[in-house]
């Protein structure tokens, strides 16, 4: 089988078993064999279920021969990321307390994936807890960018970017709370989808004794192609069967046929959060490229104050994710609000928001609430916001000391990497969806993305946007080694 076809998109490999010019085992074994020979060089796929693999594409092909399709992914390979729960499979989160807790069911986006006939082979890497834009922990190791070994994928869902960026599987699902699906398809080059908060069920996607699900994180898919992207959405969106008793999803399809039926908005840089060169000339490049194309681009308005909005986000994100730490860094962390009393920095932002009380919580919930409604205000002007995702391509691995401690290089000036965590949040704070597509290739050589937020409900409008961008403007791209 061509090597190409590794690259295809998850619409041509079902196509592809539809057609029967390749069978769903065929295809299972090619990515299993390219796992084998190319899987070394960058750690993405970690955990195989090949032989109860196998029987399920067995089983498409069953259908294929009668004439009968599971449904729009029919007999296309996949992997998933390590958090999510596969019967039988390990889901650790990079912890290693939890090495040996193994799923009994599927978590219902893999369910409704492999209802449509995905064939789910494996599992892909993630950093400890999900809480880094790296991808390494105890049990699994270290994720490589395809495009660099020296570099990161990203994270959390830095596996699921790595591995569909060397041609390692077909299709992928993530998940995002301070750009984890984002961020590693910006890194890698290839689509990631966070939708509007909550219309993708997370059911599965948690850690044992944990039941209830966080504050802004979201699941959603990642991929070679935007139309796969809208495939995976329509697969695994809708209410979970507790809330399809009164509720049923009705996203609303995009209108818009070509370039010039867009209002954007572009942010290619924030005082609050400086984007280094190599990503900011890609966006203003992109938005030079949409105004000879008919589009309306307006450089100058911005939805809400980025620098209310950076510590809005940070606040509400940490508190959000306050229930990891043990009891001792809680202790900690306790011991150290006398420290940062009256800093703003995001260590300062990071201890109040794990240790302050709920009526301050509210408070900043309050002025999400506004923001909310600024950004909708915002949207009567505009279909979409153009942003960067972070503030330089993929930085070199780091794995000392701790998170807010590491530096990058932003235009030759050192800047902890935490600063482009305003990326993350500035629309995900208030539910909003955004994808990212590949906007181009830096200087160095690495891949950089244009992320892409629409109104809430609105995923299909930005899905739209980012399938243009592919068909006429800049498709993935495979990494040099890989293809």
């Amino acid at each position: 089988m061509d090597d190409a076809i590794a690259f295809a998109s998850a619409r041509t490999l079902a196509a592809m078993v539809r057609d029967r010019k390749a069978s769903a085992v065929e295809l299972l074994d090619f990515y299993l064999a390219r796992i084998d020979r190319l899987n070394p060089r960058v750690n993405a796929v970690i955990v195989k279920r090949a032989e109860e693999a196998r029987r399920e594409a067995a089983r498409c092909d069953e259908l294929t021969a009668k004439g009968q399709s599971l449904g729009p992914l029919h007999g296309v390979p996949m992997t998933v990321k390590e958090s999510f729960d596969v019967a039988g499979t390990p889901s650790t989160w990079g912890l290693t307390a939890h090495r040996d807790n193994i799923a009994s069911i599927d978590a219902l986006s893999v369910e409704r994936l492999r209802r449509a006939g995905a064939v789910v082979f494996g599992k892909t890497n993630v950093p400890v807890w999900l809480a880094d834009w790296q991808s390494f922990n105890p049990i699994y190791g270290t994720t490589n960018n395809p495009w660099n070994v020296g570099r990161t994928p990203g994270g959390s869902s830095g596996g699921s970017a790595a591995a569909l960026a060397a041609g390692l599987t077909g299709l992928e699902l993530g998940s995002d709370i301070g750009a984890s699906i984002r961020n590693p398809a910006h890194y890698c080059g290839v689509y990631g989808l966070k939708p509007t908060f909550d219309i993708c069920p997370r059911d599965g996607h948690l850690l044992p004794g944990v039941f209830a699900h966080g504050d802004i994180s979201a699941i959603g898919p990642l991929a070679r192609s935007a139309h796969d992207i809208e495939t995976a959405l329509d697969v695994i969106a809708g209410p979970n069967a507790l809330d399809a008793t009164g509720m049923r999803l009705a996203l609303p399809r995009s209108n818009k046929t070509k370039i010039s039926d867009f209002r954007v908005a572009v942010m290619s840089d924030a005082e609050t959060a400086p984007v280094d060169a190599a990503v900011r000339e890609e966006i203003e490049t992109l938005a030079d490229w949409l105004e000879k194309q008919g589009a309306t681009v307006d450089r100058v308005a911005r939805p809400v104050d980025p620098a209310e909005a950076h510590e809005t986000y940070i606040m509400l994100l940490r508190s959000a994710t306050s229930a990891a730490p043990d009891e001792a860094a809680h202790a900690r962390l306790l011991a150290a609000r006398d420290e940062v009393a009256g800093r703003s920095d995001y260590f300062a932002w990071h201890v109040r928001a794990n240790t302050m009380g709920h009526r301050e919580w509210l408070g900043w919930n309050n002025r999400r609430a506004r923001m909310v409604q600024d950004w909708a205000r915002f949207f009567t002007r505009f279909d979409l916001l153009l942003c960067p995702t972070a503030a330089t391509t993929a930085f070199p691995h780091m794995q000392t000391g701790e998170r807010w401690e590491r530096m990058i290089s932003v235009d030759g000036t050192d800047q902890p990497t935490t600063t482009q965590l305003f990326w993350a949040g500035y629309s995900n704070m208030v539910f909003l969806p955004s994808i990212v597509a590949p906007a181009g290739l830096a200087a160095d050589g690495l891949p950089v993305g244009v992320q892409i937020v629409a109104p809430a409900y609105q995923d299909h409008s930005a899905i739209r946007f980012a399938q243009l961008l592919e068909d006429q403007y800049r498709a993935f791209v495979a990494p040099p080694g890989f293809a």
